[in-house]
């Protein structure tokens, strides 16, 4: 059985739902992610280009495991319409093994 240390979340937000519900569904169809959660919209607020934003964003959280990140970081650069992508990688420290046992049997092909 796999234990959660082998679980990461991935995390990045997209200024549309339509962009979120595109990015998560490629990527569990791709086996880079067991599951994507979609959630939003929430407003953030940020510097960009020497001057204080506010956009509302769709949040949207990746499971997978630690080899398959790089593939899902890839992934998520190459179709996403940001010049510069918050994408946020946490490693899980605790949690339910068999949910890890699932995450992993669901990042293979």
């Amino acid at each position: 059985m796999r234990s959660v240390e082998q679980i990461c979340v991935v995390t990045t937000v997209v200024d549309a739902r339509r962009v979120a519900d595109l990015l998560a569904a490629a990527a569990v169809a791709g086996r880079l992610a067991a599951c994507a959660q979609v959630g939003g919209p929430v407003d953030s607020t940020y510097w960009w280009q020497s001057a204080i934003q506010t956009t509302a964003e769709w949040s949207v959280q990746f499971k997978t495991t630690p080899d398959r990140v790089a593939a899902l970081v890839d992934q998520i650069r190459a179709n996403h319409p940001y010049e510069v992508p918050e994408i946020l990688v946490t490693r899980v420290e605790s949690g339910n093994p068999d949910y890890a046992a699932w995450v992993h049997e669901h990042t293979r092909f």
